[in-house]
């Protein structure tokens, strides 16, 4: 497969479609030095796009949380990524928005002066975990924990928030695994690198609280349907010895969407029914 910079087709930016391999930056646009960058992952399924509102209304406020203000609107963005769908001839896919401080006349850490511009992307893209969806992911344990909120906005999806992500996912898959599982920066269980985790043990769910991990869109759909469901969520601090006695554990995200786990280290999980339930649900539910 060709590199993402080297494709057919059309991306988004700053208000007009243009050809893919002509969608490019200068190289002192603030963004790449500094991480001042948002963006959101989502996924369009027979031609409609899973939450999407909520996905732009999170863009903007993961911008305003960095003190970068996006130039448009909800509406503005959703309409967007309709067009870049359809000028890809694509139902479905992944779409890329992505929000930065462009090149202008600053260049120091400070750039209130230089513009804030957005640029959307779509692709294919099939299973984040591989075959994952049937046996279970295998996760190794980052050395790497996820920053208190006082040190910076964790509830922005902001690039700079992923670079221990990148770091920690690279570490996992030389030692075989798919992903890194995060304890936090008080030791509890967190999060995976870009997926948000849930255990179950006697038919209920445990969940670690979104106070200092991105508090996932998806994580929240599938709360709401287990609850649907009549099975009791529990969203509390988990200590990383709990792993031992919990039976079934799942990973859920845009990218991920529903992903069973087999492993945590040297703890075992078994795929089991609970698991496979939300996930076909989940299935249908973005397909309905």
């Amino acid at each position: 497969m060709a590199g993402y910079d080297d494709r057919d087709g059309k991306i988004w930016m700053d208000g007009k479609l243009v050809d893919w391999r002509d969608a490019n930056v200068h190289i002192l646009t603030h963004a790449l030095h500094y991480a001042s960058s948002v963006f959101e992952g989502e996924r369009c399924y027979n031609g409609k796009i899973f939450k999407s509102t909520e996905h732009s209304e999170r863009l903007l406020k993961s911008g305003e949380l960095l003190d970068m203000p996006i130039p448009y609107t909800v509406e503005q963005i959703n309409r967007a990524k309709e067009e870049v769908l359809a000028a890809n001839g694509l139902t479905d896919a992944y779409v890329r928005a992505v929000a930065f401080r462009g090149a202008g006349e600053e260049m120091g850490v400070a750039s209130i002066g230089n513009p804030v511009r957005l640029a959307i992307a779509c692709w294919s893209w099939g299973a984040y975990y591989g075959d994952a969806k049937m046996k279970g992911a295998k996760l190794d344990i980052a050395k790497w924990k996820r920053p208190s909120p006082e040190t910076i906005p964790t509830a922005a999806k902001a690039a700079g928030l992923y670079m221990i992500c990148t770091m920690s996912k690279h570490a996992a898959m030389a030692k075989g695994c798919s992903d890194a599982l995060f304890f936090d920066y008080r030791g509890y269980v967190a999060e995976a690198t870009g997926a948000n985790i849930f255990f179950v043990k006697d038919g209920e769910v445990h969940t670690p609280n979104p106070d200092a991990i991105l508090n996932g869109i998806t994580r929240q759909t599938v709360i709401g349907m287990l609850r649907a469901k009549g099975i009791t969520v529990h969203e509390r601090y988990i200590m990383p010895e709990e792993l031992e006695g919990f039976e079934q554990c799942f990973l859920t995200g845009t990218a991920a969407e529903v992903t069973p786990v087999g492993q945590i280290g040297d703890y075992t999980f078994e795929v089991g029914a609970l698991v496979r339930d939300i996930a076909g649900d989940y299935e249908k539910l973005v397909r309905a």
